[in-house]
């Protein structure tokens, strides 16, 4: 995994990469998923933010742990994941989106062109 230099927190990008995972199928919902210290050898990150990543989407209720077994994912993890990314993306992510077509000068028409151009790209 390639962590980005920005302000998001280390574990918080961890979060995001498991979240992803499950949102394209590679994790299932209620599979197991690498133990803390696996994951964090795979990463090359301490156990710590592995663990921290862990707890974050426990609260969150992707993940659930079971005693002595690890954690694994939630059945309606995937529901769970679409749902906090789309208050995030329409309470923040969204904003900054809109105020770059503002200052770019890009219409609302030339924006559906290009996301229905997209759309049928990733189709193929």
């Amino acid at each position: 995994m390639v962590f980005k230099e920005n302000n998001k927190a280390i574990y918080l990008q961890i979060a995001d990469g498991i979240c992803d995972s499950v949102m394209t199928g590679t994790v299932e919902e209620g599979g197991r998923i690498p133990s803390v210290r696996e994951y964090a050898a795979t990463l090359q990150v301490n156990a710590n933010t592995v663990m921290r990543s862990y707890e974050h989407l426990t609260q969150e209720g992707v993940l659930f742990n079971k005693r002595g077994i690890g954690f694994f994912v939630a059945e309606d993890a995937r529901a769970r994941i679409s749902k906090m990314r789309h208050e995030a993306f329409f309470n923040g992510e969204i904003q900054e989106f809109f105020r770059q077509l503002n200052l770019l000068g890009i219409s609302p028409d030339e924006l559906t062109e290009h996301y229905v151009k997209y759309l049928k790209e990733i189709e193929k």
